[in-house]
């Protein structure tokens, strides 16, 4: 059997994919690395699992920061809260409150 070595990092189908696979995609560019005459390849490939480390740690963030607010929407659209709970939600999301969820005047 041919090929394999990378778990055909080359045949990943979108972006998702690709993610999934990192660890071959870290074993490439250390393969790449070592073979002396590929450094630019090395070198975009190593760029390519820096953007997805980036990519992560924002989109935690950001998923933190608006998973409340989506739930609210969320249980509001399926009739099981009310709007006062997006406003709420979206007012946590801004700031406009304490931490015990006391609105700033």
């Amino acid at each position: 059997m041919s090929g394999g070595s990378y778990n055909y990092l080359y045949a990943a189908a979108d972006l998702e994919d690709l993610q999934a696979r990192r660890w071959d995609l870290e074993e490439m560019a250390n393969r790449l690395a070592g073979l002396g005459y590929a450094q630019d390849a090395a070198r975009e490939t190593e760029e390519l699992l820096v953007l997805y480390r980036q990519w992560e740690t924002r989109a935690t963030v950001r998923f933190a920061r608006l998973s409340d607010v989506w739930k609210a929407v969320e249980w509001w659209d399926s009739n099981d809260s009310s709007e006062t709970r997006v406003h709420e939600a979206l007012a946590k999301y801004r700031g406009d409150h304490d931490d015990t969820g006391t609105p700033h005047g």
